[in-house]
């Protein structure tokens, strides 16, 4: 396929068809029919979705749209210079077996598309490329980022789309390729190119909305929110998926870029593609830079935390001096006030044999004795600052 300079890893089939065409150069747009309206398929909720729309075109232009794989194989062994573009969500295995059986699909690759959980990655099996991408999109309301998994098969003469998730919309990207018959009449390359330009423009808002969240966290950090080091965290942690999801991206365009001269890739494609690469990059670049403010902004929470955990203990050691100071004078005067208090106490038993009883100086004596006391007390508690 005219795409990607990538090894071989080989399935055992041969080609069903021709392998790919050189397209001809795009002619000015021109009208093309409407597409044809595609039978509701019904399903409880819980159970796989499985085929979404089936379509068959030729030269840019639907022709038929089969209702089952059985229809589409039949209508394209009935049109080979058509091209089958079949979009799938959450199908089930026996459907996948169907597609592998007949569009020869390595076991591996079928494999990934069933249990889904894969990483970013471009892989060739014979003449069929094996894409897996990370669709994301930003939720207004919990303020999240969704990530869904898409994987594509793209092969001489057909497309076949395995959707987990919500996103990326592909029947917003098939009526943009149904409307430019001349671009879609480029094959199946053109359809993959749509496709990643698809998942790559659904970043932008994501971008958008991630920005926003990292304005608002700056402000909730020097307005010192106790929640913030948890968004903090949860925004981290879905950078770290957002990352994962576009870092990758950037190796495999540059791959696709590779192949063009050595595959004959149309030169329009071309452009096309390397448009999405410098969007890749773009957004790749941001993300980074995403990671490394709010690295930033944690380490700039924790100082804050810290700042404010020692004005708050300093406060309390200065609360606790003046309440030791206060202390110490209430001790002091309790001291001063209990001298004259027993020099009285013991004057006042009233015991017939005691000292100075019946001494003309006694009284004087006693009072003369509690003033010198509480004076002494009062000059060595004012000495060490206690008063």
């Amino acid at each position: 396929m005219p795409l990607i300079a990538a090894k071989d890893s080989g399935n055992g089939r041969s080609p069903r068809r021709p392998v790919w065409r050189r397209a001809t150069p795009p002619s000015p747009p021109r009208p093309g029919p409407a597409p044809a309206r595609e039978p509701a398929v019904r399903r409880p909720p819980a159970e796989p979705v499985g085929i979404v729309q089936s379509a068959l075109y030729q030269d840019g232009v639907r022709v038929s749209s089969p209702a089952s794989l059985a229809e589409t194989y039949r209508a394209l062994r009935a049109q080979p210079s058509g091209m089958a573009w079949i979009g799938l969500a959450r199908p089930t295995a026996r459907e996948l077996h169907s597609l592998a059986e007949e569009f020869g699909l390595h076991p591996l690759a079928v494999e990934d598309a069933m249990e889904a959980h894969q990483r970013p990655k471009l892989e060739r099996y014979g003449d069929t490329l094996f894409v897996v991408l990370r669709a994301a999109r930003y939720l207004d309301a919990p303020e999240e980022v969704d990530f869904a998994e898409l994987h594509v098969f793209v092969g001489p003469d057909f497309v076949i789309t395995v959707r987990h998730g919500a996103a990326p919309d592909l029947s917003a990207v098939r009526r943009r390729m149904e409307e430019t018959p001349e671009l879609l009449k480029l094959g199946p390359e053109a359809v993959l190119y749509a496709i990643l330009d698809a998942v790559v423009d659904g970043y932008a808002p994501v971008v958008a909305g991630v920005q926003n969240d990292i304005d608002e966290i700056e402000t909730e950090v020097f307005r010192g929110d106790p929640e913030v080091s948890r968004r903090i965290y949860e925004l981290s942690r879905e950078m770290v998926e957002f990352q994962r999801a576009t870092r990758p991206l950037v190796g495999m365009l540059h791959g696709l870029m590779a192949g063009f001269s050595k595959y004959g890739t149309d030169e329009e494609l071309q452009r096309y593609l390397r448009d999405v690469a410098d969007h890749v990059t773009h957004i790749s670049e941001r993300v980074d830079g995403f990671r490394q403010a709010l690295t930033e902004i944690l380490t700039v929470n924790a100082t804050l935390v810290t700042q404010q955990q020692n004005a708050e203990m300093r406060a309390l050691a200065e609360a606790g001096f003046e309440q030791n100071e206060e202390i110490k004078k209430i001790s002091s005067w309790a001291a001063i006030l209990f001298a004259p208090t027993l020099v009285g106490t013991i004057y006042g038993m009233n015991f017939d044999h005691m000292p100075e009883l019946h001494w003309a100086f006694g009284y004087p004596f006693a009072v003369l004795l509690m003033a010198v006391v509480c004076t002494s007390l009062y000059l060595i508690f004012k000495r060490r600052d206690w008063l």
